[in-house]
Parts: C-alpha cells; structure tokens; sequence
C-alpha cells in the first residue's frame, strides 16, 4: 500500500520508517525541508517539501494512488483539514489525524474522521487505524487462554447490530469505543463509523472471530 504521512517530526519520520519496514511505499510531507533529516539515509520514501493540505502538493506525494493518510504536523488544524482533503476530495480510505486538545476530538470524529490524541499517542495506535486489521491484544489472564482484544472489522459491518457482529463470530462484545468514550453494548446498538469493537474471548477462538468480523454481515442480515 501507498501511505502519505503530513509532518516529519518525531511521530511522523517514527511512523515513515515503520510503515516502510513492513513493505509499505511511503511519502512524507513536511513544510521543512531540514525536518527530512528525521528520516535517515535509510529511508527510500519519498520526500516532499510543501503544505500538507495543499491538494498539489498531496498529488506529489502520490495521494491519487494511496490508501492511507496520517496527518501528524504540530497544528490541529492543519491535521484536519488535510484529513478531510485526503477522505472528501481524494477518496483515501484509511485517514487519521493526531490532535493536541483531546477536547476537539469529538468533533473531529463526527467528521468521520479517527484522531489519536497526543495525551495517550503510541506509534501502534496510529498503525491501527491506517492499517485495521487482525487483533490487537489489550489483556489477557495470567495464563494467557483468556484475552481482551480491539478486533478490526469489515466497512461493511456499519449500520448493522452489534448484536448481528457477536452472533456472526459467537462472541459477547465487552465494549465499544466510540468518540474517545467507552460504550457498553445495548440491545439494539448499532456499528457506526469509526466504533471501536473490544472483545473478550479465548485465545484459541481469535483466528476465528477475526475471520468472521473480517468477512462482514451475511447479505441481507440486519
């Protein structure tokens, strides 16, 4: 996959050289051209001095063919308005933002658009929501058989019950996490856009229930 990266700070150029590490091409875009320095000689991605929501500036660095943006600059609002650009007028799929004032994050999601506040900021996190897939381990029991996990899930599980999700992997869903708050699972909730599902489950069922999440909602089941 293509990544675009705006920011070349400390979370970006960490972000540039994992993302490559795992096989990904990748273009960073910073305002800088000294802040590229982050990257290392070993970085092969490529390096594009402009604005980040500059919409030429994001072609440069290849957004017509990418399917993931991170905006990771200093400014919360130059994050979002180039999130937006990459998700309303290039269509990327996997768009996250880092924001400074976790109390505007709200909003942000409303926009449909996932954020990461700096407060609680790892480099996995932000992974997560350009690359969502498979589970990510948050807990699990001294003899590790029992584990709470965040299970990435099918677009196509939005706007569907949550009830539908548990019986289509045979799980109980523990929580949710929806606009940066904890939700516990009611009757007749629905996925939304953005919802992170935690569940806990044994380990020996993992694979299955990433399968069935992955697969999405059989056609017509609501």
């Amino acid at each position: 996959m293509h990544i675009v990266i705006m920011g070349c700070g400390r979370v970006g150029s960490a972000l540039a050289r994992a993302l490559e590490k795992q096989g990904h091409s990748v273009a960073v875009v910073d305002q800088d051209p000294t802040a590229f320095r982050r990257l290392g000689a070993g970085f092969n991605g490529r390096r594009v001095t402009g604005v980040g929501f500059d919409q030429d500036t994001l072609r440069e660095a290849g957004i017509e063919e990418a399917g993931a943006f991170a905006a990771v600059s200093s400014g919360d609002n130059s994050n979002i308005i180039a999130a937006r650009v990459a998700r309303e007028n290039f269509g990327v799929e996997h768009v996250a933002a880092r924001i400074y004032d976790p109390r505007r994050a709200e909003v942000y999601q409303r926009l449909g658009i996932p954020t990461v506040a700096t407060v609680r900021w790892t480099a996995d996190q932000m992974l997560r929501r350009l690359l969502p897939s498979g589970a990510e381990p948050l807990w699990q029991d001294p003899s590790g058989s029992i584990q709470l996990a965040e299970i990435a899930y099918a677009p196509s599980w939005v706007g569907h019950r949550l009830s539908a999700m548990e019986e289509a992997a045979g799980v109980r869903v523990s929580f949710v996490t929806r606009l940066g708050e904890g939700v516990l699972p009611e009757p007749q909730m629905v996925v939304q856009e953005g919802d992170l599902v935690h569940v806990t489950l044994r380990r020996s069922e993992l694979d299955a229930v990433e399968a069935a999440f992955a697969k999405g909602p059989e056609e017509g089941g609501h």
